[in-house]
Order: C-alpha cells, then structure tokens, then sequence
C-alpha cells in the first residue's frame, strides 16, 4: 500500500490512536465490524460511550463544545485509523452533521439542549433533506413549515432518510415562504420523531439492506424554539452543512481500509487456483485504486491545509466527494470480482469452509449499496457544476 509521510507529531499522534483503539474497542464490536455484521444500536452506543468518556465521540467539534479541539490532519489520521481499526461508524447525522451546525448557528438554548445527548449517543439523528422531486436539486423541495402561533406545522414527505428508524429526531428543511429565487424562503428546523403525525416507512434497498426510509409528515407542529438560525436561512445552513457531508461523501479512511482488506484476501483466498496477487490484471487494477487513492489524499491534505477554525469546508470538498464516490464504489466492484459465486450467497448461509466466506458473502451487497455514494449529499453531476462555476469559474 503506497503511503504519504506524515510530520513526527502526526506519527505519535497515529501511534496513540491505534493504540488506544486496540485496547478499548470490544472484541465482539471489533470482530461483527470486521465480518460486515450489522451493529445494533445498543451495541454503537455502548462504543459511543467508550469514545465520550475518552473526549473522542466528535473529533470535529471544538474543546468547548465537548470535542478533542484537533486540527484537520489530526482528524484525518483518526479517521483512518478509526476504519482500520474495524470500529462501527453507526449513526454518524448528529455527530458529523448536525453538531457543527448546532455550534455555528444555533442558540446557546439549543446548545445546551442538544449537543450533550448527541454526545453521550443517547440521543439519535436523521436527516430530513431529500424529498421524491428533490434531491439532488434540493432547492425544489416543497415540504412546507406555516406558521401558527409558537408552532410550525410541516407537511410534506421526506425520502432517503437514513437511520429514521432509529432516529429520536430529525433536523430538516422546509419551506416557511414562496419566494422568486427558489433558494429562498427555506428554513431549517429540529423535530421530535416521536411527533404526532410522523408515519416511517422502509425502503429496502437493492443489496437488502434497511438503512433508508420514507417519512411523511402531516400537520406536524414544531415549536419555533426549534427553528436553527432565522426564518429563510435554511439554504444558507445547508450549504454548510453539505459541505460537512460532502467530506464525510468523500470516504477515504473506508477506502482505505478496503484495500488494505483486499491486500489480505489476494493472498489466501482459496477460491481459484493461484493465488490472486499472481494474477497480472488484478495486480495492475489493484495498484491503479491504490494510486488512485493516494492521489486523493493529497487532494485532500491540500484543502485541510487551507482549512482554518471556526469555518466550513470550502468548495474544494466537492473534488473529493466526486473522486472518492467513484474510487469507493471501484474499490467495492474489485471486493466483490474476489468473492465470484460467493458474492450472491445468502448471507446466513455461510458455511465456514471456506477462508473469509462470510465476509464475502457480504460483498455483492456492499457493491450494490455503494452506488448511492455518487448520489447522496450532492449527485456527481451537481458536484461537477459546483466545480465548473465556482473552482474553474466557467
């Protein structure tokens, strides 16, 4: 695996992550992560609390906001470390998303309310953005907040939701007034899914996979202490929040991660006569995602170089997303070319006769699900017109 040389402070910086990982991360956590088992939600908080009593739950928020304070190359080695380590990523909208937000725009009463429990992991997020007509176009949403009294009522539908089902709320956006530019008139808000009128519906997904769904609202009242920033602001929020999405979009620690799994499995797999590290064409697919990879995370030390506290990834981030979407979905095309047949077994039919069967009976369903990465958070084509108008400037 090719590698970039970090600064000597970053190395012992990598060197105490690793080494905090390999001793407080649960050995049952550790190995269901490492055979891509689904993680309960009882169990992702139980390593949630593992981090939070650490001060490392939410490497992106500030010291004192309950976060670690590191700079971007600090998180950047946590990530990477994080996934090589094989430790469950679980519900990553409050965290990674919403926090920030939070900490940037809301009122020092939202702080308080939310930010502890998002922490602590006792309370979980989803995002209620996407709606059937607007997706990638976010700004043709026609979710609607009126206003009666100290209430918002919403009605609308919102889809893709990840994590609803698990979620206690949901932060999304709707529209509070009909203006002449689209981008306006949009507000974003906090919601109580447990709210009179929420119904969630799952969407199983083409790998069989249940991490979406369909969350129709219907006359459902959110108090106006709810309301993140002011009434209209909620593009504005978005565009920040995005661009936190987008980086998180990019998934280059997974990736990482994936390929250091392929190097394993080249060498013992015993479904094919040779081993596959012996195969010429895999060998030079292998080590085109590899340099692929580490061309990405120069790209990427490059926009966390320019990064300074307090702000928002810039729209640079959308060169990573656009490029890491791709590679990872490239990544998990190769991981399930290695598990032939296997790759549509039933995965609880794994026998155990074969070495890592069970991990590959996983595989064609990471392939499939993977797609959604060049679509979620921004598709790449939007990601190709933010690059256009406001990197290239044509």
């Amino acid at each position: 695996m090719l590698r970039l040389d970090f600064a000597p402070e970053l190395a012992d910086f990598r060197a105490q992550v690793r080494d905090f990982l390999h001793d407080a991360l649960p050995a049952d956590i550790r190995r269901r992560t490492a055979n891509c088992e689904h993680i309960e939600k009882s169990e992702q908080q139980r390593w949630d609390r593992i981090l939070a009593a650490k001060g490392w739950r939410a490497p992106n928020w500030p010291k004192d906001h309950g976060g670690p304070g590191w700079s971007a190359m600090e998180r950047f080695v946590y990530d990477e470390e994080y996934s090589l380590a094989s430790a469950p990523r679980g519900n990553p909208a409050g965290v990674s998303l919403l926090g920030p937000i939070l900490i940037s725009y809301g009122t020092e009463e939202q702080k308080r309310r939310f930010l502890p429990p998002i922490l602590s992991s006792e309370e979980w997020w989803c995002q209620g953005f996407s709606e059937a007509d607007a997706g990638s176009d976010l700004a043709a949403l026609r979710a609607t907040a009126c206003r009666d009294g100290d209430d918002y009522i919403v009605n609308g539908v919102k889809l893709w939701t990840s994590y609803a089902h698990d979620a206690e709320w949901m932060f999304l956006l709707a529209r509070t007034s009909k203006e002449e530019r689209k981008q306006a008139g949009i507000s974003f808000f906090l919601m109580p899914m447990d709210s009179p009128g929420i119904t969630v519906t799952p969407i199983v997904t083409l790998g069989g996979l249940h991490m979406v769904n369909q969350v129709m609202l219907d006359d459902v009242r959110i108090p106006s202490a709810y309301r993140v920033g002011e009434d209209g602001a909620g593009w504005r929020i978005a565009g920040s929040l995005l661009g936190h999405e987008r980086f998180v979009g990019a998934r280059l620690a997974p990736t990482t991660a994936l390929l250091q799994h392929i190097r394993k499995l080249v060498n013992v797999y015993a479904g094919c006569d040779k081993p596959l590290a012996a195969d010429p064409h895999f060998a030079a697919e292998l080590a085109r995602l590899e340099i692929d990879l580490l061309a990405l995370k120069a790209t990427a030390y490059r926009v966390m170089s320019q990064e300074t506290p307090g702000t928002s990834p810039g729209p640079e981030v959308s060169v990573l997303k656009l490029q890491g979407a791709k590679l990872m979905q490239d990544v998990a095309d190769l991981l399930a070319s290695i598990a032939g047949p296997l790759a549509i077994a039933d995965p609880g039919s794994a026998t155990g006769t074969v070495p890592f069967d069970h991990q590959l009976a996983y595989l064609s369903q990471q392939a499939l699900d993977l797609r959604k990465l060049t679509i979620f958070g921004g598709s790449s084509e939007i990601q190709k017109n933010i690059i256009a108008r406001r990197i290239l400037q044509v």
